[in-house]
């Protein structure tokens, strides 16, 4: 049962999206046959270091969304305290909902079935911009921001910027 009822609600947000697009991503299927599979296009936000890169990643649902948050993963490569090297994104939000074992997170941080791809999208963003390097998924990267951040931290980000804008259409 619940698989007809979490494919119906994300065709009805994919809908809403296409007709009203929210500014700084695009969404649309991997492959319209599936619908728990999507693909995004983070457009790096202005006065960022992200500004100008078009940033690729796939959204995946789970049968039971939203009891349970869809999993993220950047397909373009991306330099960020809360990207994990293998491109999976690690924010609150996409938590599994209730109490944090580690005790970091208070459980309205982490996913409540109220969230969208929308507010998903806009958290991603708003992380691009404000990296949370208290948890951070890449430590390397987290290092670099907090004692290099217009240097080697810098560098990195600017590079995947450049390969983003390369690869962005293909």
């Amino acid at each position: 049962k619940m698989t007809g009822q979490s494919s119906l609600l994300l065709r009805k947000q994919l809908a809403e999206l296409i007709k009203n697009p929210v500014d700084g991503f695009s969404a649309g299927l991997v492959d319209d046959d599936n619908i728990y599979q999507w693909e995004v296009v983070v457009i790096g936000p202005q006065d960022t270091l992200y500004e100008g890169g078009f940033f690729k990643a796939i959204l995946t649902f789970p049968r039971d969304y939203p009891l349970k948050p869809p999993k993220m993963k950047f397909v373009t490569e991306v330099w960020h305290p809360n990207v994990a090297k293998n491109g999976e994104v690690c924010i609150s939000i996409l938590h599994e909902p209730g109490e944090d074992k580690y005790g970091y997170e208070k459980p309205e941080e982490r996913w409540l079935p109220i969230h969208t791809v929308e507010t998903i999208m806009i958290s991603v963003i708003s992380m691009l911009a404000d990296p949370n390097v208290d948890s951070p998924a890449n430590v390397d990267a987290a290092k670099e921001w907090r004692e290099d951040p217009t240097g080697i931290f810098k560098k990195k980000v600017a590079r995947c910027v450049r390969k983003s804008q390369d690869t962005a259409f293909d």
